[in-house]
């Protein structure tokens, strides 16, 4: 017969009211009854009724991640971070992969208000979800703008395209193509290529944009990639908009013999830790991405406890000196 709080409590020498408040985390216990009743509950293997706790406290301690790609190693070391700092504070995630599907998206979050999550982390790029906005559920975006209701958090992505671009000039770039996402959907990455535009016209030379959508598979991306590089061999520099686009570059340029940095020079935008040692020669604006997972989490946990919480869109990025510029 499966164990009961009651069975914990004989164990423990208490009463059953005090397991609860243990468990529940509600008024004051000793440290040593703390010692005891959890000494009990791993010696009789009791596992609390999470969703009986949830009921009572109206917390479920659980929260909603939703991300476009699991295996984009800027989203991985994103998500680690997240999750462990999460973990830290007595939460846990439900992680959804939407592949960049609009509908996807929308299920998970259907799904995941139907499960009561405390609050959802969101990095997805898809537009027309207004689901977000009217949830009633505390909502952080990752470098997305979904809402007046809804906190976002990204890194100084303007000052980053800067950083990049003037890089690449340093280096004698006069004819560079910025390879970006997108520009339709509202995001503060799109300040990358809006730092390229004002540099560019800055120093009279010639704005050179090339567009690869969030939506479309890592093959079909690779493949319109190779197109824009074909169809511009007169450019000197190309500035992806991450390092995903970045290392597309790098491939493409390799398989067709064009020498990199002597003939094109390429910077990436991200710096996974995973891409840098992949791609240790790649440079790329290094986000932090540690410290945007901070950031996210502790507005969130603020916004499920009902302070008045600001975006954050100012992060400050750093420039990897790698062997590609």
């Amino acid at each position: 017969m499966k164990p009961s709080i009651k069975d914990v409590a004989k164990v423990a020498g208490v009463s059953a009211t005090t397991v609860s408040r243990v468990l529940n985390n509600r008024g004051y216990i000793s440290k040593e009854t703390k010692r005891k009743v959890y000494a009990a509950i791993e010696g009789v293997e009791y596992y609390p009724n999470d969703i009986a706790r949830a009921l009572l406290s109206n917390k479920t301690n659980l929260i909603g991640l939703i991300f476009p790609m699991i295996n984009n190693p800027f989203h991985v070391e994103l998500i680690s971070y997240i999750e462990t700092i999460l973990s830290e504070k007595g939460f846990k995630v439900l992680l959804c992969n939407s592949m960049n599907n609009p509908k996807k998206e929308q299920d998970y979050l259907t799904m995941l208000r139907r499960n009561q999550v405390d609050g959802i982390i969101v990095g997805t790029h898809n537009d027309n979800i207004p689901d977000y906005n009217i949830s009633g559920l505390p909502v952080v975006a990752i470098d997305r703008y979904l809402g007046e209701n809804v906190v976002t958090v990204s890194c100084d992505n303007y000052a980053g395209g800067r950083l990049a671009v003037e890089s690449l000039l340093e280096k004698g770039c006069k004819n560079i193509l910025c390879i970006r996402g997108n520009s339709k959907l509202k995001l503060p990455a799109n300040k990358r290529s809006q730092a390229y535009i004002d540099i560019m016209n800055e120093n009279n030379l010639k704005v050179n944009i090339a567009e690869v959508e969030f939506i479309k598979s890592i093959e079909e991306k690779f493949e319109l990639v190779k197109e824009i590089i074909l169809a511009n061999k007169d450019i000197d520099g190309v500035f992806a908009g991450d390092d995903l686009l970045a290392s597309m570059v790098l491939n493409i340029c390799e398989n067709q013999g064009i020498d990199v940095p002597n003939d094109l020079k390429v910077i990436g935008f991200d710096g996974a830790s995973q891409t840098l040692v992949y791609l240790p020669k790649l440079t790329t604006i290094k986000q932090p991405i540690k410290k945007i997972a901070e950031v996210s989490v502790d507005k969130l946990i603020r916004k499920i406890n009902g302070e008045e919480v600001d975006n954050e869109i100012g992060l400050p990025v750093v420039l990897h000196k790698g062997k590609t510029i």
